[in-house]
């Protein structure tokens, strides 16, 4: 009977504890409400500063072991038209707080660690997004569930419902099995690590010959754990890798790219970044033809972390301004060169400190043999060149320290390539053979006539090598004015010609 009464009086006093840690939390979270909006908002203005929304809570109502409220998105212009939002749209975000230190709604998901309080929060139907719950008969097509620890980190759990969209007049369709995205954050959103999976999506659209395109992409996952720097640019490590990707063109089979892995890692040390990107196709196919496979691995050093901070902000404020030009959508000739522009007046602040990129290697292969390209490119800060150039040679050497290039083709492999090539073309196996045999032949003796390559082996091969004003081109020595009229700007001139 005792033993009874003292269970009894633990369960109790348990209850008590529960109950009034829940009261707590609740009150905890309304009272730093405003803070967490005013941060909210803050990260809004610096990340886009151009985008003109503000976050807001609408009908906050604490309970003790749970309280809901609204997250209402609106312009905070209601007078000109937003991007995102027209004035007086909004998007609003039903949120139910579990309080903590055990929030019911993790207790069920299993979860038995300590947290502030647990997040569900489900779209709600407003005339900004009614488009979307036309895509889910009505239903919320995110729904989110996040865990707040009692450190302000957050760990957010998103599901994506499978949607099925079709426009007949268009011929638009848009289909997904839907996915599931995990994003943890640290207190400060310093520390972020991402982890998604989709296994269908299908997109169709029509091409300027009003013929049917579809887009097909299965089992796409996405992965990173990534930081800030000290300078505020995004560092650490990303992945992405896709089972297949299909893309057909009025029914029949063009491109085919099968397990493609992606990686990416970047550091940051003493203000420097550096790091390397990795691609790799398994199998790709062309209009059910065999091509290879392909890997590209790329990496960066010496990039200056306050002048790529400086770069990016600059960069994405003067885009966003660009794609708010009125008409701009319609008159892509304009757009373009606009990019072409921005980007040109930018490069100099990318390049301070000398960085360097290289491309070792790009790389096909098939059964036949592999053909590879590899780039070294070692750039000059412009800043620290002073007074104009006096030639050629000096206005490159202002951006552009050394350069060298070598692109090997195997001959056996690129005739397998254009065999290919001939079969999706509609040519019989013999005549392929012999048009492919032909082709290769051809490009390696022009290239020779040219003094474009070189030929050793079963390889075409050419080297291209830059510093100081002085090109060498398949082992020919030249000025840069030299090459330029030999390669570039048409035939070669007895000035043009090496000594």
């Amino acid at each position: 009977m005792k033993k009874t009464k003292v269970a009894v009086g633990v369960i109790v006093a348990l209850g008590v504890i529960w109950t009034g840690a829940s009261w707590f939390t609740g009150k905890q979270l309304e009272s730093h409400r405003d803070e967490m909006l005013q941060n909210a908002n803050a990260q809004i203005n610096a990340y886009a500063p151009k985008s003109r929304l503000t976050l807001s809570y609408q009908d906050y109502q604490r309970g003790v072991f749970s309280s809901h409220t609204k997250l209402v998105i609106q312009a905070s212009s209601q007078t000109e038209d937003n991007p995102l939002l027209k004035p007086g749209q909004s998007i609003v975000l039903n949120e139910t707080i579990d309080h903590g230190p055990f929030p019911f709604a993790q207790l069920k998901r299993g979860n038995l660690i300590p947290g502030m309080a647990s997040v569900h929060t489900e779209l709600e139907n407003t005339d900004a997004v009614k488009k979307l719950f036309e895509l889910t008969n009505g239903k919320s097509l995110v729904n989110a569930d996040t865990r707040v620890g009692y450190s302000g980190a957050t760990d957010t759990d998103l599901t994506l419902l499978p949607v099925d969209y079709s426009n007949a007049q268009t011929g638009d369709r848009l289909a997904t099995n839907g996915g599931t995205l995990n994003i943890s954050a640290d207190s400060k959103g310093d520390k972020v690590s991402l982890h998604g999976d989709f296994s269908s999506i299908a997109v169709t659209s029509k091409n300027q010959l009003e013929q049917p395109v579809l887009f097909t992409l299965n089992g796409l996952k996405l992965g990173g754990d990534t930081h800030l720097s000290p300078e505020g640019v995004r560092v650490g490590d990303q992945t992405i890798a896709l089972d297949k990707l299909e893309a057909s063109i009025n029914g029949q089979e063009g491109l085919t790219l099968e397990k493609m892995d992606g990686k990416s890692s970047f550091d940051n040390k003493d203000g420097k970044i550096g790091g390397q990107i990795d691609y790799q196709v398994d199998k790709i196919s062309l209009q059910k033809q065999p091509f290879g496979e392909a890997k590209l691995a790329m990496k960066f050093a010496q990039f200056d972390a306050q002048a790529v901070k400086t770069f990016s902000d600059t960069y994405n404020a003067q885009m966003q301004d660009l794609l708010n030009q009125p008409g701009l959508i319609d008159d892509p000739i304009r757009y373009q060169a606009s990019v072409q522009t921005i980007l040109r007046n930018n490069l100099p602040l990318l390049l301070k400190g000398a960085p360097t990129v290289s491309i070792a290697p790009l790389s096909w292969k098939n059964e036949k043999g592999e053909s590879t390209f590899n780039l070294n490119v070692g750039f000059s800060d412009p800043a620290s060149v002073n007074g104009e150039p006096q030639n050629l040679g000096a206005a490159v050497d202002r951006v552009l320290k050394t350069l060298d290039g070598k692109l090997t083709i195997n001959m056996p492999m690129a005739t397998e390539v254009m065999r290919h090539v001939g079969l999706a073309e509609g040519y019989q196996g013999d005549d392929a053979q012999k048009l492919a045999d032909q082709q290769v032949k051809g490009l390696a003796a022009m290239g020779q006539m040219f003094r474009l390559t070189q030929q050793q082996d079963d390889n075409i091969t050419t080297s291209l090598q830059y510093a100081n004003g002085q090109v060498t081109m398949n082992g020919d020595k030249m000025s840069l004015e030299q090459f330029l009229s030999r390669y570039m700007l048409g035939a070669p001139t007895s000035e043009g010609m090496p000594e």
